[in-house]
This record gives C-alpha cells, structure tokens and sequence, in this order.
C-alpha cells in the first residue's frame, strides 16, 4: 500500500477483499488495463456489479494494480482505478445514464425511480380498482375540492355561481311566462297604460330574468328591477334564491381560504439535505442527514421520525412488501424531540437493533431500501399541525462523510448566522468500509488484545494481526461517493 502520508491504513476485521469507492476527476482516463475483463454471469456491461467482480478477481490473481472503483461525476462511467494513482483508471467501463437501443432506462436509472415518497414529499402511490370511487368522493365533497388542483377548483367556483343564475333566471322567467307579464301588452311600456301589475317589474325577456337573478342573488339592487305584491311564489322564490346565494358563497370563499391556509405549503420552506450520509461518531457508525427551516417563525413541538421500506420474508416464507422499519433517531442529545431554530443534523446510530447493522458498503450497492424521513410540529404563527417527507434511497447515501458545520455566531451582528449555501455540503472523512457489526466485532478484538493500545484510532491498530484487512482511503484530492 502506499506509504504516503496523506494515505493512512485503517484496519478491519471481515471475509475477502474490502473495496473503495473514490470520484476520479474529468478526463483524466490513462493506464492500460491490468485487469481480467471477465464478467460476472447476468452482470450489465459496463456496471458497478461487473467492476465490483473485476476487483474480486484481480484481488485473487494477484494484480499489479490495487484496484478500486471510480466513477467519472460528468458522464456517471464506471471504471476499475488503481488506489496508488488515485487519478488514474485502470480499466474503463461503457456503463453511462444515456439509454439504451430498447429506449428504455437501464436498471440502476429505473432503480432510481422506485420509491414510495419522492424528494419533494409527495407520496409516490397510484390508487386503482376501487369499487364506487366517484360516489366515495363526491360524499366528501369538500375534502375532495380541496385537494384537487387549482384549476378544478376554479372551474367549479366559476359553474356554482353561473348555473345557479341560470336557474333561478329559469324560474324567473316561469313565472313571469305563467302571470303573463311576457305578452306584449303586458310589457314594461304598456303596463300603465293597461293598468297591469307584474310579478317583476321592468321584465321585458329571458335577458331581462338573467340579470334580475345576479341582482337578487348578490343584492346589488340597481333599483330597475323589483318583485312585487302580486305574486307570493315570486317572493318565495326571493328568499330562496338569497339563501342559496349565501351558501354558495360561504362553502366557495371556505374551500378557496381552506386550500390557500394549507399547512402543506408551510413544508416548502423546511429543507431535508440532499443525501444522507454515514460515518463514525463516538466510535460508532451513524446515518445522518440534516434538516433545516428556511422561516424565522419556528416549528412549534418539531419531532422528527424515519422508517426504512423494503421487502422482508418471514419465518413462514410469507414476503412482505414493502415492510417498514422503525429507526430511532436523535438530534445532539434531545432525543427525536427538536428545538427547531437552526439547521440540525439528525442522527440514526446503527446498532444490533437497526436494519444496517449487517450493512456494509459494499453490500449497500446491491441492497434494495428506501428511507422515508418525516418531520412534524406545529406552525406558530397559524397553530396548524404540518408534516414534511423526504427520502434517500441507497444511492443517496455518502458512505464515508460527515455534513459541513453551516451554524456560526456573528459578531458584527450579534446573532448567529446560518449559511444555506452549505446545506447540502459533505466532507469526505476515514470511515470504515465494513458493517457496524463487524466494526464493533473489530472494537471487541483489539480491546481483548493483551497488549493493545488504548488508542483505537487508525494510527494506533496493531497492522500485525492477520485477520485484520488494511484499507487505504483517499487522500484531500478524492472525494468519498454513494454506493
């Protein structure tokens, strides 16, 4: 290995070889190949499962090279590097995210899509074959108003009131058609004349009804057009149509107001990291991701709680799919209990109890999961209680990083000051590429060890035992990457 100084050697316990994954900067492909170029049976070309084998064979055969697999950030190609030369490639691989001659995706890119909460907190879940759906919803009418999208919204806002005129100016206009107020000695410039009363003064036609309907409905009384005591159904219809016109307007003006008041629109300013990350904390490996709120008014009761989703097999052969996971989260030493002031880092610790805990990072390159984070609290300022959704799918997590501190105090401004430019900010940090099992397996050996060193660190592993596997991890010009 090399014996650089910005190259140190971690020690770990585990079965065969332990590979790293590094990013190789652009267009920096040289080297010939040194490696067998043989595939895995049902491996893609030009995948991390056949670069994955070419590092198993080369381990085996004894390879001048210490291979590693690197991916080149511009074109997302996948390729088999030597760990000496950490800008070098080895043995380049045509894996890319274009598509393919079928016009389809490969499977990594449609992995990719399979998740049950998207980044923005809407469920990914399609309804179908439900007995009764439209009679189901149109029970909960407003409800169903609310949720729908603005344009349907409108569009029954719009019809509620226009059919309504159109009604009532029908039933205007029967009246008026019955009484006899239509016939043209009955019109408005012969009524004095012939002495008659109508129903509904200054009447002449369908037109005439219409606008007398929008009058009545929003008592705007322009003072042309007025019921009389000629007729009791005209003034029973009056009423009716002044009740009905509040109801319409109450139940509108409430779904606009409840549509517009949603707490949903508050989580469009609580921010969730783009990737989650895993590294060592307190000498365990911790999955961490950190959330933050854009508003100076506060969360009210913020708590915060994650599940992992992915497929379980009971002791009967029965497959669960998806089965959710409880992990038990913790921000600094509060429990999952948030005083929500500042961006916080959320730590899931990965012990006996947790999903990961037989997890490494190689075998979280071929694991099908999904981590679904969701923050709740009250809004202070409208005391609504809101939920906001995230979350990482495998890929989305940096194996071997830890988030960039982004909270600092300002003296100028006597206050502290958080930078939302590094919100999404990682460092690459030494982290043990084994499971937390086989890290604390690790832990136990080397405290039973009669003359072991009470640092614990890497510089201080006992490089003599056999079972240990040295691991050289990148130096400040490589960057740790999601497997």
């Amino acid at each position: 290995m090399d014996s650089d100084s910005s190259r140190r050697l971690l020690p770990l316990r585990g079965p065969g070889p332990v590979v790293q994954v590094t990013m190789m900067a652009s267009g920096t492909a040289s080297g010939a190949s040194a490696l067998r170029r043989a595939s895995p049976p049902g491996a893609e070309r030009g995948s991390p499962d056949e670069a994955m084998h070419l590092i198993h064979a080369n381990f085996k055969n004894g390879a001048a090279v210490s291979p590693i697999l690197v991916q080149d950030p511009s074109t997302g190609t996948w390729g088999v590097g030597d760990a000496n030369s950490p800008t070098s490639v080895v043995s380049q691989l045509s894996y890319s995210s274009s598509k393919s001659r079928s016009g389809r995706y490969p499977s990594s890119q449609r992995r990719l899509r399979r998740r049950a909460v998207l980044k923005n907190g809407e469920c990914n879940v399609l309804q179908s074959k439900i007995s009764n759906m439209n009679l189901r919803f149109l029970q909960d009418i407003f409800t169903t108003l609310v949720d729908v999208q603005w344009r349907w919204t409108l569009l029954v806002f719009s019809l509620s009131f226009f059919l309504s005129w159109l009604t009532f100016a029908l039933i205007w206009w029967l009246i008026a058609f019955t009484h006899g107020d239509l016939e043209v000695e009955h019109l408005p410039e012969m009524q004095e004349e012939k002495g008659w009363h109508p129903c509904v003064a200054n009447i002449h036609d369908f037109g005439s009804c219409f606008l007398f309907s929008v009058e009545t409905q929003h008592t705007i009384g322009y003072g042309g057009r007025a019921t009389t005591e000629e007729c009791p159904e005209a003034i029973f219809v009056m009423c009716l149509q002044s009740i009905v016109g509040v109801m319409i307007q109450a139940f509108m003006t409430g779904i606009v107001f409840a549509k517009l008041s949603r707490p949903k629109k508050r989580t469009q300013t609580l921010l969730f990291s783009r990737q989650a990350v895993i590294c060592v904390r307190d000498g365990e490996l911790c999955l961490m991701f950190r959330v933050g709120d854009m508003r100076k008014s506060h969360i009210v009761g913020a708590s915060i709680r994650a599940q992992l989703i992915r497929t379980k097999t009971t002791q009967e052969g029965e497959t669960l799919a998806p089965f959710q996971h409880e992990l038990t989260l913790s921000a600094d030493d509060c429990g999952s209990d948030l005083f929500f002031i500042w961006p916080t880092v959320v730590v899931h610790k990965i012990d006996s109890a947790s999903p990961l805990w037989n997890m490494s990072a190689v075998d979280m390159m071929h694991e099908k999961f999904e981590i679904v984070v969701i923050l709740e609290g009250t809004i202070e300022t409208t005391s609504q209680t809101t939920q906001a959704r995230s979350s990482y799918l495998p890929v989305e997590i940096l194996w071997g990083h830890r988030f960039t501190p982004m909270v600092t105090y300002c003296r100028e401004r006597h206050g502290y000051q958080v930078d939302y430019s590094l919100f999404h900010c990682t460092t690459a940090v030494d982290t043990p590429l084994c499971s937390a099992k086989d890290l604390a397996a690790f832990h136990r050996h080397h405290a039973a060890l009669p003359d072991s060193p009470t640092d614990t660190s890497p510089s201080g592993t006992n490089a003599a035992d056999p079972n240990m596997l040295a691991v050289a991890l990148p130096n400040s010009n490589n960057t740790l990457v999601s497997l």
